[in-house]
């Protein structure tokens, strides 16, 4: 989960406007409104929160008073109500709990967020909210938040991840920045490192904390190469770049121009994924073109020049040519990816080959630009929570009364079935098991739903024309009663 101070801090509140666009579009959903007057609720336009908004933010010392934040989700990892929840508590964190604000779900990107809209300036004292180093302060209320609600404690796996046996510096920084840490010299001692999450510095490491270990030759290295060389022949050991633009996208256009900015570059493949997720080892690639490869050299398509394996399960980090040479164990490409779809490629669930097969279908038609091949797919068999189950369910059976194309696609595979693929989801299924027999039968066979039909307006028409018969006899009423009437007259 990341949060982000978006940096739309105007004076007219255009957040709430933004966000009020979204619901009415049905593409968002007000999740909660806290700390404004009664009058002030969920059914008010927008003009009448905008309007407050700017009334408790009268302080001309303040130029810019709106507070606006996004907390994401990976993809949908947590739910609409479980992110409402980490925003409330976020806003505890950054002492906004006591402010006016609004917290709006959005469900119009792969990833599940929230934005919150607020303001800077106190409603109490009527002063501006300390924002200085803002940025910082909100990566850190995150990470209290998450280990408040989930337990999540940076602290307690940073003590874990220096506790593994490394035999090098450059172990360290590999082993730390692969868990989404970034070491750096400290500024007040040239003998102590700094390690820092989201630019928030967590440790400050002394020369002598760092032990170093020699793991070369030692009873888990050789179980490692066994399992290498069992699982390269199993999955596929092709090699693939992944270039990650996303930084570049969000730059001013000044800074687009720079020259010296490199896209940050990794190297993935499906056997990679398959030794983390059954064994806990990780591979990672050397990449520091910085040394003996220009940006040229590395768009062109030149390879990494060794590897590194993080075995999680022992706590060990090995050089990866002392157990199997790099050459012997990879297949290099010089095909490459963009990061954002390839993270969303990963996210599908697929289990076998006809899914894959399938989703590639998919992938030609609204990708054709990109060239996707097909060991750029991972075989992944993690089923989707019940309630994101739930939703792309529902979506199909939409999909199939109104035929409105949005999300959902439908294909027939060499199999014969069809399946169905959610797009924003990220979800492939066969369709008969999603939808149930009978709704699927009527899928396959359309005309059977049209003869129900016109024979429910037979018997309709059939029954409108009794009751007009009735109305001509002078009686509208059912005969049978007219019949128990006579017998009543009789017994009398």
């Amino acid at each position: 989960m990341i949060v982000k101070i978006l940096s739309s801090a105007s004076s007219n509140f255009h957040g709430i406007q933004y966000n009020d666009k979204k619901v009415e579009k049905g593409k968002g959903e007000l999740m909660l409104m806290k700390n404004f007057p009664s009058f002030i609720n969920e059914e008010s336009n927008k003009k009448l929160v905008q309007d407050y908004l700017k009334s408790v933010s009268k302080n001309e010392k303040v130029k810019k008073p709106q507070f606006h934040a996004v907390i994401s989700s990976k993809f949908q990892e947590h739910s609409k109500e479980e992110l409402t929840k980490v925003a409330e508590d976020f806003m505890i964190e950054m002492g906004y709990d006591r402010q006016p604000y609004i917290v709006v779900y959005h469900k119009d990107t792969d990833n599940n967020h929230v934005h919150l809209v607020s303001t800077r300036v106190s409603k109490q004292t009527g002063n501006k909210i300390n924002d200085s180093y803002e940025k910082l302060k909100a990566q850190r209320a995150l990470s209290n938040t998450m280990e408040k609600l989930y337990g999540l404690k940076e602290e307690e796996k940073l003590n874990n991840l220096l506790t593994y046996r490394i035999s090098s510096l450059h172990q360290l920084e590999t082993l730390l920045t692969k868990n989404g840490y970034k070491l750096k010299k400290s500024t007040n001692d040239e003998n102590a490192l700094g390690i820092l999450k989201n630019g928030v510095l967590e440790r400050t490491l002394s020369g002598k904390q760092i032990i170093f270990h020699n793991n070369k030759g030692d009873g888990r290295s050789k179980q490692i190469r066994m399992i290498l060389e069992k699982y390269k022949n199993i999955y596929s050991n092709k090699v693939f770049k992944v270039e990650d633009r996303r930084k570049q996208e969000g730059m001013l256009p000044e800074e687009k121009q720079k020259e010296d900015w490199k896209p940050k570059i990794e190297f993935e493949s499906e056997l990679q994924k398959k030794l983390k997720d059954t064994f806990g080892i990780d591979i990672v690639f050397y990449q520091a073109y910085e040394k003996h490869q220009t940006k040229e050299k590395l768009e062109g398509g030149l390879r990494p020049f060794g590897y590194t394996i993080i075995d999680h399960k022992t706590g060990s980090v090995y050089k990866g040519s002392e157990i199997m040479k790099m050459n012997n164990l990879f297949e290099f490409t010089s095909e490459t990816l963009d990061k954002k779809l390839f993270e969303i490629l990963k996210d599908y669930n697929i289990a076998n080959q006809e899914t894959k097969k399938m989703l590639m279908e998919f992938l030609k038609e609204h990708y054709p630009e990109v060239q996707i091949k097909d060991f750029m797919l991972f075989e992944n068999k993690k089923l989707k929570n019940k309630e994101t189950y739930s939703a792309i369910r529902d979506d199909v059976k939409a999909y199939l009364k109104t035929q409105n194309k949005e999300n959902i696609s439908i294909i027939m595979g060499e199999d014969g079935k069809y399946y169905a693929i959610h797009s924003r989801l990220h979800y492939i299924g066969e369709l008969k098991s999603m939808i149930g027999e009978q709704p699927y039968q009527r899928f396959l066979n359309p005309e059977i739903q049209k003869e129900r039909s016109s024979g429910n307006e037979f018997s309709k028409a059939i029954e409108e024309m009794f009751f007009e018969l009735m109305k001509s006899s002078g009686t509208a009423k059912d005969p049978a009663e007219n019949e128990l009437k006579k017998r009543r007259k009789k017994r009398r």
